[in-house]
């Protein structure tokens, strides 16, 4: 039988007290300011771990507690604390992510709701495609299209290949929408190109076979894409088929994206689209609320529009043909 105990003879050392296992100081919703964070540009991405060059110096970081779920991209600008100076096995931490002048995103397929960001503050992409072998992949190169103008940036198309086929038909498609071409021969010279990169962050995209990897390493030999990827600074390899920045020699950066050869549109309204169409904006503004803008048996009145001579009728078609793009494979 238990015997019982005199509580009155117990003092404080009796009395067990169980720890906290959160701590005894009051949690605080304060942040340290990182005042001396330096600044730097994420120029890779690798499962949760990212490239960050900071004065020329590539450094490994992570991301910081405090930035919670927000997203870090390749373009984007940020601020970072730690060891900075590069070594193996060192890591630092992004402490602070700068607002984004352009952000291209995509979804993994048109019935996805979930977007993802893929580059940060590019100025421009560069759409390269075939004229044969392969063929031009219309719907891609329009979907393209619609991913950049949507984003705020311009498009450009980099047709290869022109010594097996003439552009024109393809040059034609798209004058209407006054998407910059650059015409490219096997072996030809890339002044053009060169010219158009310059002193920009450009996003090059393509599927398999359009010569993308060939012109990457025409821009900056030391990139040897076909057997893995030097660091952007030309030092190192990342084997990883993420997206990764490069420095052009002439100033600039391409951001080569092996990883993504189609985007799904699941994000991208019509009236997200029409943004980027100043001519036909205001007329859609008699439209009835809701309206997808794809015919005037739908209720639209673009036509309209059209007729009393505010666009052309071109315009107006290749503004659809757009809008259908965003879910045609």
């Amino acid at each position: 039988m238990a015997r019982n105990r005199d509580v009155s003879r117990f003092d404080e050392d009796d009395v067990r007290v169980r720890a906290n296992p959160r701590g005894t100081r009051p949690r605080s919703k304060q942040r340290p300011a990182h005042e001396n964070a330096a600044d730097g540009m994420v120029v890779t991405v690798d499962r949760g771990r990212y490239t960050v060059l900071v004065d020329d110096i590539e450094v490994t970081a992570m991301r910081a507690r405090e930035l919670g779920r927000k997203g870090i991209a390749v373009g984007d600008r940020v601020s970072v604390v730690g060891d900075l100076t590069g070594a193996t096995d060192t890591l630092a931490r992004i402490v602070r992510l700068a607002e984004r002048s352009t952000v291209l995103r995509r979804t993994a397929d048109d019935n996805d709701p979930f977007e993802r960001v893929i580059v940060a503050n590019a100025d421009q992409l560069v759409i390269v495609a075939a004229l044969a072998d392969p063929e031009p992949s219309y719907g891609l190169i329009d979907r393209c299209i619609v991913a950049a103008l949507t984003a705020g940036m311009e498009p450009v198309l980099c047709l290869t290949k022109a010594d097996l086929a003439p552009p024109d038909d393809t040059l034609a498609r798209y004058e209407t929408l006054s998407v910059p071409a650059i015409v490219i021969r096997r072996g030809g010279p890339l002044d053009e190109l060169h010219a158009r990169l310059r002193d920009q962050m450009s996003v090059l995209v393509g599927h398999s076979g359009v010569g993308k990897s060939t012109l990457i390493n025409a821009l900056i030999p030391e990139a040897a894409r076909a057997t893995g990827i030097v660091s952007a600074i030309g030092k190192g390899r990342h084997t990883s088929s993420s997206a990764i920045a490069l420095r052009l020699p002439d100033g600039g950066w391409a951001i080569d994206t092996p990883g993504v050869r189609s985007f799904g549109l699941a994000h991208v309204t019509a009236d997200d689209l029409l943004w980027a169409f100043p001519d036909l904006e205001d007329g859609a503004n008699s439209c009835p609320p809701g309206c997808e803008h794809l015919s005037a048996d739908a209720g639209c009145r673009l036509d309209g529009w059209v007729a009393a001579g505010q666009a052309t009728a071109e315009r107006l078609a290749a503004f659809r043909r757009l809008l259908v793009s965003r879910s045609a494979d």
